[in-house]
């Protein structure tokens, strides 16, 4: 490594002879590194990697923000794709893809290094407070995210980041000493994708296997194959062919958005909100477990079909929140993929008593995980049960 004694300079990291850039090292920040890469003159450049904006002059400045996950991971053989670890950083990332200076300038940053399954609350703050400190600088964010939980990750940025710049989240299913590894190609097609003005306006985006879908409805299919990420009753938004972006539809975002405010100058804590998963023969104790012994503030029930809960549980939930008042809301989701839980199919009044049910509250088309997310912006801002239903409303439940 060579470069100027300086502390407040940039250092130079030492790269091939033959190697058509240089990385520049902003040393700032010991904890987050950011780094920086700069095509020289001679660059041997593809035409085709242009993007409509795109142009020697001005070139859009994209950042990639490095969390961790499979995209990031190593196993011990190249036919290994379960068991492996993290262990790659996104300067090792970012150093695997394509020459991109035709296509934007290109920074990156390691925010986090770790599996999806790790993040918790103080990890989704942490990534939102330094995407909202970059959004000025940057012309498009890339983030580097494990699958297993992106799909959530991506729901809380859409909800509390209002933006029109492109935000394009990418993974991999293969880690990267996988035979045929598919997150090289995942994180160039996302940096192409944050670098177009074509991406605008359209909210958090995901980028996979050639599709780009819509963060906000996006989910997780399959836990092993390539092509996972779907949203199979809104569909794809576009697709990436031959070095091009294909969108489908003008730029829009989904119906159904209100962004959620954080003060990140004080402490968060989102509120608890536990999901239970319905099936035959459900024990209802664990319902009265998780409000009474976790400290929940609002529960989500993985229902059958679309809404569909025993008369027994529907009746003993509704005995419970008679304790809160209208202050406990109780979201009527869906174990199916699929489709919606409309207003029609919430439980009225339950029980030889008629016990009425006010604080139920139709999820419509989200799922559940992306419900408990919404639900847990809602308390943390305070809303009533009015107003919970209200935004529930924007996806047709509430």
């Amino acid at each position: 490594m060579s470069g100027p004694t300086d502390p407040s300079s940039p250092v130079i990291l030492a790269v091939p002879e033959d190697a058509n850039f240089q990385i520049e090292h902003d040393t700032h920040d010991a904890e987050h590194p950011i780094f920086k890469i700069k095509y020289r003159s001679n660059s041997v450049i593809s035409t085709g990697g242009l993007s409509e904006i795109s142009n020697l002059d001005t070139l859009p400045i994209v950042k990639v923000l490095g969390t961790g996950g499979t995209i990031a991971s190593k196993g011990s053989s190249s036919h290994q794709t379960a068991g492996y670890k993290v262990d790659l950083t996104i300067e090792e990332l970012c150093m695997s893809i394509p020459d991109l200076s035709s296509t934007c300038t290109l920074e990156y940053e390691q925010v986090l290094n770790l599996d999806s399954k790790e993040f918790g609350t103080e990890e989704l703050l942490l990534l939102h407070a330094k995407i909202q400190e970059d959004l000025a600088k940057y012309d498009g964010i890339i983030i580097t995210h494990g699958t297993d939980t992106m799909e959530e990750t991506a729901f809380f940025l859409q909800m509390t980041i209002n933006t029109y710049k492109p935000i394009v989240m990418c993974g991999s299913m293969r880690p990267s000493t996988a035979i045929s590894s598919d997150g090289p190609m995942n994180l160039y097609q996302a940096i192409v994708i944050a670098s177009s003005r074509s991406s605008r306006g359209r909210g958090v985006l995901v980028a996979l296997n050639d599709r780009i879908g819509s963060g906000f409805y996006i989910t997780k299919s399959n836990a092993n194959s390539l092509d996972t990420f779907k949203s199979i009753g809104q569909g794809y938004l576009g697709n990436f062919v031959n070095n091009e972006i294909h969108y489908y539809y003008p730029a829009a975002k989904p119906l159904g958005i209100r962004y959620f405010n954080l003060n990140l100058a004080s402490k968060i804590d989102l509120p608890e909100v536990p999901i239970l998963f319905a099936h035959q023969g459900l024990n209802n104790k664990i319902i009265e477990i998780a409000i009474e012994q976790l400290g929940a503030k609002g529960l989500v029930l993985a229902t059958m079909g679309a809404g569909s809960m025993a008369d027994k549980s529907n009746e003993f939930i509704a005995k419970l929140c008679q304790k809160y008042g209208d202050k406990f809301p109780v979201i009527y989701s869906k174990r199916a993929m699929d489709g919606m839980v409309p207003k029609g199919s919430l439980p009225q009044s339950v029980g030889s008593d008629l016990i009425p049910f006010d604080c139920a509250i139709a999820l419509g088309y989200l799922n559940p995980q992306k419900s408990r997310i919404l639900l847990q912006l809602c308390l943390n801002e305070g809303l009533n049960l009015s107003e919970i239903k209200h935004i529930f409303g924007g996806v047709y439940g509430g």
